[in-house]
């Protein structure tokens, strides 16, 4: 899929349509998912390619996906067509074998392919009803998945799968789709920056994800690439950048459920904002998805999706694009124990002992990782600061074995969660939020040097790529920025009433 934001500079020409109006479905009601007991739960991949896949619900014969829809770009005019797709629905259509019912159009925006309202929709409407036609593993040639290693993932085999039908050109039965791909110059993804653009986000933790996911890339090219060289007739000029775009494409676009992993055309053309509610119906019985509106549109308008609640930290990566205010914006931080504290290891012990299950607010399973949301209120109860984070600097402030003790005893006579509560002694509390606002005032000043020293977003040789990902740099940085300030915000009016207590205890 494509996203709403990431697109070239308003000089590009006016966005086009590939027009075709389909039947119009009667109204219906909008599916409630806790009333309908025949549904599962599916789910876009996004990071899931980088970690264990979540199990879905195991209900019956429909899946019920919500997402978010909104209108906000207007077209220019329904009658210029985009000739790249003039004859994708008409192909999906009789490779379905059945009719597309769609009052969708699929075009070109400022912002890459899109999808737009081709004619007057309602809320409530069936704007979109589309048999089944996916790519999936098993699309793969059986020569070739007769000798790839049980180590090669589902995500690896689907890019072969794009690798070998884009070879094949127009002899390809997914020919019509592959053609509507976006191309190596049309992603914005940070595996494909230059050091020098990566370089713009080395404060952020995208930077060494983006270094940690090229290497994955890597490895899992070396992997396949014995296999493709036996079939030089198909492979013969794949490269590594080749397989990277292939590679992208899928966890850019691809929807994990029930099923597996599947790439489904004309579905994943959706780009991505979130701002009101609407939801897209999987029949499993009768193999066909569904998007109903819950808003009224006016042909021309651009219909979006909400791929999840996914800060700026995902975005770049994962999709290729950033919000210029994303309300799930976060930030990953990072607290060591130092080494000459003469109680390190023994705080490293205890905090390895209720370390178990895992906290839902740490990352990586690391108990010096942690990772921070906007704090909305900073009089507040400072939801968005990890209570872990609280915790560890609680432990990092003890200069005692005897404190340390205390801290294991009050957890075993609790829930078993350690430092959780305010120390007793005010003033060793004050010292563990003082030592965390440090910390954070100490990355704010990296952040605000790391924006200061993006290139002006001006400058007049600058090309078009370069400005949009400097954007996305900028995106980034500010939103985390504002993450860092808010929890700023929090601890320092959460000190000043630790101060003021201290104070009175103290006449």
């Amino acid at each position: 899929m494509h996203s709403h934001f990431p697109g070239p500079a308003s000089s590009d020409p006016p966005p086009t349509l590939c027009t075709r109006r389909g039947r119009k479905l009667p109204k219906r009601r909008r599916t409630n998912s806790l009333s309908t007991p025949m549904l599962q739960g599916g789910h876009r991949l996004s990071k899931l390619w980088r970690s264990p896949i979540t199990p879905l619900f195991n209900l019956c014969h429909r899946l019920l996906i919500n997402f978010k829809f909104s209108s906000l770009s207007q077209a220019k005019g329904l009658d210029s067509l985009d000739e790249e797709c003039e004859e994708f629905l008409p192909w999906l259509e009789r490779k379905a074998g059945v009719e597309i019912s769609s009052v969708l159009s699929i075009g070109k925006s400022a912002y890459g392919r899109s999808l737009f309202a081709s004619e007057i929709i309602r809320t409530g409407d069936c704007i979109s009803k589309v048999p089944y036609s996916q790519i999936t593993p098993d699309n793969l040639l059986p020569k070739i998945k007769a000798l790839l290693s049980n180590k090669v993932g589902t995500v690896a085999k689907l890019a072969i799968i794009l690798l070998v039908e884009q070879k094949m050109g127009q002899d390809s039965e997914w020919a019509s789709y592959i053609s509507c791909l976006p191309q190596h110059g049309e992603i914005h993804s940070t595996i494909f920056w230059s050091e020098y653009e990566l370089d713009m986000i080395r404060q952020s933790s995208v930077y060494q994800e983006t270094i940690n996911q090229k290497s994955k890339i890597e490895e899992d090219f070396a992997a396949v690439v014995p296999v493709l060289e036996q079939f030089p007739e198909i492979f013969e000029s794949i490269t590594l950048k080749d397989f990277m775009r292939a590679y992208f494409l899928v966890t850019s676009r691809a929807w994990e459920s029930t099923k597996g992993l599947s790439l489904i055309p004309f579905t994943d053309f959706m780009n991505h904002d979130g701002v009101s509610d609407s939801i897209v119906l999987f029949d499993e019985d009768k193999k066909l998805s569904e998007v109903i509106a819950d808003r009224n549109y006016v042909p021309g308008q651009e219909v979006l999706i909400n791929y999840g609640n996914f800060p700026n930290a995902t975005l770049p990566l994962d999709f290729g694009f950033t919000l210029p205010y994303n309300i799930h914006d976060q930030v990953q931080i990072h607290f060591n124990i130092p080494y000459h504290d003469c109680l390190r290891e023994m705080k490293l012990e205890l905090l390895q002992q209720h370390s178990t299950p895992k906290l839902k607010d740490a990352i990586n399973c690391s108990e010096d990782t942690f990772l921070i949301k906007e704090v909305r209120s900073p009089r507040g109860k400072g939801k968005g600061l990890p209570q872990s984070l609280r915790a560890f600097a609680r432990v990092l402030c003890c200069t005692a074995p005897e404190e340390l003790s205390d801290l294991a005893m009050e957890a075993a006579q609790m829930d078993g969660r350690l430092a959780r509560q305010p120390l007793k002694d005010s003033r060793r509390e004050l010292l563990a939020h003082e030592m965390l606002l440090s910390h954070i005032t100490h990355l704010m000043q990296k952040y605000d040097v790391a924006i200061k020293s993006l290139a002006p977003a001006n400058f007049p040789s600058m090309s078009k790529k370069f400005a949009l990902r400097r954007q996305m740099a900028h995106d980034l940085l500010t939103g985390e920025l504002r993450v860092l300030n808010s929890a700023s915000a929090w601890l320092n009016n959460y000190c000043a009433a630790l101060r003021a207590t201290i104070h009175c205890q103290s006449q």
